[in-house]
């Protein structure tokens, strides 16, 4: 901790948290549930990442399998296939690179080819991950799950406490990962919204996500378009924009560090309206008054 703000260490950067981050999501995959296979090979998916680093992402999220429970697991020769060009391509232009697997062979050769950061939402179901970060310095995103990756859990009574076991397992997850060689100050954590919680029993976790910023590291929050959005507002994953800035908004303010989007020109957007009415950034007095749009008045 610096000053009250979580250290977080990537490979041998040091990423401020002084302020929110903005995770810009790249899926090279032809089954993602919000963009449908938009980006078709390794020359999109390298515009999209420029796109989005232009648009004021401080971190760019390549994912090579979708989350989809209904879509086959994808192999990890062919995962590493369709990550690691892009990761090759957009790490040499100095971008961040996170890399979204579950999958040891696959996080090896992402770090090998630029990525600073592992994105595993399976929980750490394998160890042999952790032990990437450990040797490469790479950060370690641990994420709340209760199933495997691509399993679905919606059983309205599976907790009874959903709060608690985040946090227990959260905080389970972390000494393992420290015990495989991970330094603390690789970790970030992500609730898992979504990840085998009801819409109900995300919303839950998210009103008490104080108590997964209370654990001491730095909170990853993936809100963008999930399906809890969608149950409150009936809006397909496209439409969910509103609601995604609405769940931004009251994460930032119970702790979240780095925010995971799908937009991150209209988080970013937002981001720049929120500091200013909370005093973080002033307005000059003349910002804002070009002669084109506030003309002299008439003689």
């Amino acid at each position: 901790m610096t000053g009250g703000t979580p250290v977080l260490r990537a490979a041998g950067r040091v990423l401020p948290l002084g302020r929110p981050l903005l995770m810009g999501i790249v899926n090279a995959t032809p089954d993602s549930f919000s963009d449908a296979g938009e980006l078709p090979g390794t020359a999109a998916r390298i515009a999209r990442g420029r796109a989005l680093l232009a648009a004021g992402a401080d971190i760019l999220d390549v994912g090579g399998e979708s989350a989809r429970g209904d879509r086959p697991a994808v192999p990890a020769e062919e995962e590493i296939a369709r990550v690691v060009p892009v990761i090759a391509g957009l790490a040499a232009e100095g971008a961040v690179i996170s890399v979204d697997t579950h999958k040891p062979a696959v996080a090896e050769a992402a770090v090998r080819a630029g990525a600073e950061i592992v994105n595993d939402v399976s929980g750490l179901r394998d160890v042999a991950l952790a032990e990437v970060c450990a040797a490469s310095g790479a950060a370690l995103v641990i994420t709340h799950t209760r199933v495997e990756p691509k399993g679905t859990l919606l059983d309205p009574g599976r907790y009874d406490d959903v709060v608690a076991d985040v946090t227990g397992f959260l905080r389970e997850r972390m000494a393992v990962a420290l015990a495989a060689g991970v330094g603390e100050e690789q970790i970030l954590l992500d609730p898992g919204p979504d990840f085998a919680k009801t819409p109900a029993q995300t919303v839950a976790v998210l009103r008490r996500l104080d108590a997964v910023a209370a654990l001491g590291r730095p909170v990853l929050l993936a809100v963008s378009r999930k399906d809890f959005v969608g149950a409150l507002t009936g809006r397909g994953p496209r439409e969910r924009g509103a609601g995604t800035l609405a769940a931004l908004a009251h994460g930032l303010d119970a702790g979240a560090h780095v925010l995971r989007v799908h937009d991150v020109a209209a988080a970013a957007d937002f981001l720049a309206v929120r500091a200013a009415l909370r005093g973080d950034r002033e307005l000059a007095p003349d910002e804002g008054l070009t002669p084109d749009r506030y003309p002299e008045p008439l003689a």
